[in-house]
């Protein structure tokens, strides 16, 4: 019997790892390290430096190289190719490293509820049991950057991609829009007109950098910071919260 735990780790800063995080991680027997690529060879750094910090036992660790995903006009096709792709690297990690079946631990940004494919991933092999240890995600951190409530007073929020927002416009009824995985700009894509941002890029990691007001005032502001923190550092990970009507 193999169980695959899947750890949030929030969003870099090693003070988001929590007690129970901790000790699945200790209490693992192995331990999956993605690589993906030298360009984002500081989220693998992260991830070690981490484990130097929490670990208490020696806990092999196995390392390996996520496959890439095909750009093709099938979007959900190419996800899926690349999920499957995915699930035989960690089966043959796992056949590889402990043959035998015991603990193993993956550490996963932020939550793996929240926009995260390593639940579905996970799925493609029955052979495993899997566990969830819950991590403070994204949109926790920028909410607690800024120091923001996510909902207004009795109204609904709804979380989305840069990828709807630029296809299909804001929501209908959407008051509070919580945008994630966004390739850069989705916003310039909506009438800016009474909308408020609050933007936030490596939100609870050193590198922090947060964006606030109207949009139609710091749009191009954001794209640009957007642009000299991904040449600096090769990688960018960001999110944002848009709302219309009023700034709290």
């Amino acid at each position: 019997m193999t169980t695959l735990s899947l750890i949030g780790i929030g969003t870099g800063n090693p003070d988001h790892v929590t007690g129970q995080a901790i000790r699945a991680l200790n209490g693992a027997d192995l331990i999956l390290l993605p690589r993906k690529g030298e360009d984002k060879s500081d989220l693998a750094d992260i991830r070690r430096q981490i484990l130097s910090q929490v670990l208490t036992r020696t806990v092999p660790v196995a390392e390996y190289d996520v496959p890439k995903r095909v750009d093709q006009a099938d979007y959900l096709g190419a996800v899926n190719t690349w999920h499957d792709a995915i699930a035989r690297t960690w089966a043959d990690a796992i056949a590889a490293h402990l043959p035998q079946g015991g603990k193993v631990a993956l550490m996963v940004w932020g939550d793996p509820s929240l926009y995260d494919s390593t639940l579905r991933i996970a799925a493609r092999l029955p052979d495993l049991t899997v566990t969830v240890i819950p991590g403070i995600t994204s949109l926790q951190a920028l909410t607690a950057a800024h120091a923001i409530p996510l909902n207004t007073l009795a109204a609904p929020v709804t979380i989305s991609t840069g990828r709807q927002l630029r296809d299909h416009g804001w929501p209908e009824g959407t008051v509070t829009l919580a945008v994630m995985l966004d390739k850069g700009g989705a916003f310039t894509a909506i009438d800016p007109k009474d909308v408020t941002i609050w933007w936030g890029a490596y939100v609870g990691m050193p590198e922090e950098c947060l964006i606030h007001g109207a949009l139609a005032d710091v749009s191009e502001q954001i794209l640009a910071t957007r642009a000299r923190l991904r040449a600096e550092h090769g990688w960018i990970m960001d999110i944002y919260i848009l709302r219309r009507g009023q700034d709290a």
